[in-house]
């Protein structure tokens, strides 16, 4: 496993391949596979985030990597520190080819980030409930409804799948100022 490089919206050629829809993945989940799937949750998890879409370390292919904890049912750990506990909260999820089948007319608003878009954080309206169906790591077809912060992280990272950031769903004015943002961070930090 490996820790890759997380495209942002600060440099052009990251924002083109950001912008650009993935393909679909042809064929079974294969080692080659699980293997890119395995370093998206290291890096992840290094920068830290909940949510990864392939694109985001530059692969073009529908692949999504989550990891929204699993504190419902070890609440226990919710407040406990250290890297054992930080392992035992961890749940990570895999998601090939993810499609949404159905989505709730109510709709539910959220305070998003990015790891592509760094330290840039806004209130997304989506739908509260989606249904929806994919291929796991061992490439076992699932479908399930998803709802509260799990509902908002798969619409989140399958819009990456179709060249949308979350920014998009902003205004003109706000989409402008965090642009501007994350790149008055970049040419600071450099």
């Amino acid at each position: 496993m490996a820790v890759r490089r997380i495209l942002t919206i600060d440099n052009a050629a990251d924002l083109a391949v950001l912008k650009q829809v993935s393909r679909p993945v042809e064929g079974p989940v294969t080692d080659e596979l699980r293997a890119l799937m395995d370093d998206m949750l290291e890096t992840m998890y290094a920068a830290p985030g909940i949510g990864l879409a392939a694109v985001q370390v530059g692969d073009l292919r529908r692949i999504i990597v989550m990891d929204l904890g699993d504190r419902e049912t070890t609440p226990e750990l919710q407040d406990a520190e250290g890297a054992e506990a930080e392992a035992a909260r961890r749940n990570p999820r895999c998601f090939v080819n993810p499609e949404i089948l159905w989505a709730s007319e109510e709709l539910f608003q959220y305070e998003e980030g990015c790891l592509s878009v760094p330290d840039v954080y806004d209130a997304v309206e989506r739908p509260a409930r989606v249904r929806i169906r994919y291929q796991d790591y061992a490439g076992e077809a699932i479908e399930e409804e998803a709802e509260g912060l799990y509902a908002v992280c798969i619409q989140h990272e399958m819009d990456h799948l179709e060249g949308v950031l979350f920014i998009d769903h902003l205004s003109r004015l706000k989409r402008e100022r965090a642009v501007a943002r994350v790149r008055k961070a970049a040419r600071l930090a450099a």
